[in-house]
């Protein structure tokens, strides 16, 4: 191994890659970022818990080593030791618990310190820090794995121990894009528990209609009749197909975790407000029109400027509009009138001052919520719109609110939005298809994992 001379003793070289393995942790090998500008070690891990040994502070925590793999994870212990205000690279301050363990890195083993961390959008599970550095190392940023390294299959030998074996239950994942993010974690969260999961693209999924064998068929010929569970995520663009083939999986007896109708009526904007208002559910004051001659009375029943006009069918804050005159308003409604282009005309909420409340609801409960902030300049507070999430504590009224709006739809699974007004929160939109990146981050919460717990409950099953 190469050395450095500083004068008293030699120092080894590392990479700015390395294998750090945590034997009392119960961590075989996990790849960490060599990092001498920060002054502390830091350890991917989620469900913290804080407990008494004796006399003695103590933390309980779950690691995910992989960076690629969720479906391992491990429970860990370890003896708190402090309680800091750590600053993150986005320059946000939050408190981290810190513990110390013994770290093996090539053939040195030593103590270092950890600060507990959410990590998950990180590219490595571990930073290693400038003071488990001091006196033992030297950096070379051109090199990786100086200390040790470690093939594929070696880390698929040190983790075979960890998997879970097959339950035997099977799981398709409908939707389009395999690599966006919410899929990736449904699918990791599903094989987490030991399930089989099968992604399936919408547009390459088809059917036979038949009374005697009815079916659906995949990709030229291989039949798809042995799911016990669909898990939907249908993209706004194939809502009617998608629709269609949830319809299919339910006449074969699969269960579908959102049904076709919830989704539809989700989908159309006007139908689902009509729905909130038959159910006295509170929404900002909303305007439908076809012809141009009622624009302006329109635009009074609505309190006038500026005010949002949405496409029916829009999403994730695309084809929403604000319209700050009534001048501007009424080109904008009849320009897409003239188009033949069905929109809402909303009240604009100003004193929420681009702030809304995404309510992530599961089988009649809210498990995380995150308020988002619109960037300055920006009314819509989408994450796709540049919005930044954080966590938030609800109201009681916030939450049956949430509760409520899904039930209405008929949703196992949504995402609910609300914005808090001066005569009380009002429900913006329903989501039958809510990304998890966001809400994940924000809260720290394993969402994905409550929706696959959500279908064992809905079909018994144990594990």
């Amino acid at each position: 191994m190469k050395t450095h001379f500083d004068g008293t003793k030699q120092l080894q070289t590392i990479g700015s890659e390395e294998w750090c393995i945590f034997d009392n942790l119960g961590i075989p090998a996990i790849k960490a970022r060599v990092d001498s500008g920060a002054k502390t070690s830091s350890i991917q891990a989620t469900d913290i818990k804080v407990f008494s040994k004796g006399a003695q502070e103590w933390v309980k925590f779950v690691v995910n080593p992989l960076q690629e793999n969720r479906s391992i994870s491990i429970s860990c212990e370890a003896r708190l030791v402090d309680r800091r205000i750590v600053k993150s690279s986005s320059g946000i301050s939050e408190e981290r618990l810190v513990v110390k363990s013994p770290v093996t890195l090539g053939k040195d083993t030593f103590e270092i310190e950890l600060t507990l961390a959410s990590r998950d959008t990180m590219e490595f599970r571990m930073l290693l820090g400038r003071e488990a550095l001091l006196n033992r190392y030297v950096v070379n940023p051109a090199l990786n794995y100086q200390a040790q390294g470690f093939t594929d299959d070696e880390i698929a030998e040190k983790y075979a121990a960890y998997l879970k074996e097959k339950t035997g239950l099977k799981i398709a994942l409908l939707a389009s894009n395999p690599q966006l993010y919410s899929n990736n974690r449904i699918m990791e969260a599903a094989e987490a528990r030991g399930h089989e999961i099968v992604f399936l693209n919408v547009e390459l999924a088809y059917m036979k209609l038949d009374a005697h064998s009815p079916e659906i068929r995949y990709r030229g010929g291989n039949i798809l009749n042995e799911f016990d569970a669909v898990i939907p995520r249908i993209k706004p663009a194939v809502t009617f197909y998608g629709c269609a083939l949830i319809r299919q999986f339910d006449n074969l007896g699969v269960y579908c975790q959102n049904s076709a109708e919830a989704i539809s009526q989700s989908r159309d904007k006007l139908f689902a407000s009509q729905l909130f208002s038959k159910n006295d559910i509170h929404i900002p004051i909303t305007g439908f029109a076809k012809s141009p001659m009622d624009t302006k009375d329109l635009i009074r029943m609505v309190n006038g400027a500026p005010l949002i006009i949405k496409l029916l069918e829009s999403t994730q804050g695309k084809g929403v509009v604000l319209a700050e005159t009534n001048k501007a308003a009424e080109s904008v409604i009849n320009a897409f009138k003239s188009v033949n282009t069905n929109i809402l005309v909303q009240e604009f909420i100003k004193e929420a001052n681009g702030q809304d409340i995404r309510c992530f609801v599961i089988n009649g409960k809210v498990v995380a919520a995150m308020q988002r902030q619109a960037e300055k300049g920006e009314f819509r507070a989408n994450i796709h719109q540049g919005g930044k999430a954080s966590v938030i504590k609800i109201t009681s009224e916030e939450r049956k609110l949430a509760v409520k709006a899904a039930k209405i739809l008929n949703l196992s699974v949504a995402g609910v939005d609300i914005i808090r007004s001066n005569r009380g929160p009002l429900l913006l939109e329903v989501n039958s298809s809510p990304g998890l990146e966001g809400i994940e981050n924000a809260t720290g919460k394993d969402i994905a994992n409550e929706m696959i717990r959500a279908i064992e409950k809905k079909l018994k099953f144990s594990i």
